[in-house]
């Protein structure tokens, strides 16, 4: 049986964070800020894999409440997520995609590392995972550097 799911995630722009995206530390002034390292990326990926293995959302594996996942790496917590998934469903990634609308700094040079970064905690070929970048165009908190959000889907292949 194939499932889809699709996630979202959304965070702030703060100063004296890191800006964390597929696990990759991209070089800028302002991070997101969170409850983990507010990988925005990795988290909407997380919702993505649950959401089509129907098994809730991030927040009910690793929430914020917990201070075991304080400053978490989110990209070991999609690992996890992948690892939950099989243990309970035999699901396999068959492949995943998402789109990072973020206005400052422009990620297209950090993209292969992404991809890279997020095929290997999903046990997969980067070849299966896509990553996009959007600008706010200068409209919204978007456009205005407030924040980031993250768009992803997934497709599962579950053996029946």
């Amino acid at each position: 049986m194939i499932r889809v799911g699709c996630g979202f995630d959304i965070h702030p722009l703060a100063a004296g964070r890191r800006l964390v995206l597929g696990g990759v530390d991209i070089p800028h002034h302002l991070g997101l800020a969170g409850h983990s390292d507010a990988d925005a990326l990795s988290h909407a990926m997380c919702d993505a894999l649950l959401g089509a293995a129907g098994l809730g959302d991030i927040g009910a594996l690793f929430p914020n409440t917990d201070s075991a996942f304080r400053g978490a790496r989110s990209l070991a917590l999609l690992a996890k997520v992948r690892a939950e998934i099989f243990s309970k469903s035999r699901a396999q990634v068959v492949n995943a995609d998402a789109t990072v609308a973020l206005q400052r700094p422009l990620l297209s040079a950090h993209i292969p590392a992404m991809r890279a970064n997020l095929a290997e905690a999903m046990g997969v070929s980067p070849g299966r995972v896509s990553v996009k970048a959007t600008s706010g165009e200068r409209l919204g908190f978007i456009g205005r550097e407030q924040g980031a959000a993250v768009f992803a889907v997934a497709l599962l292949e579950v053996a029946e």
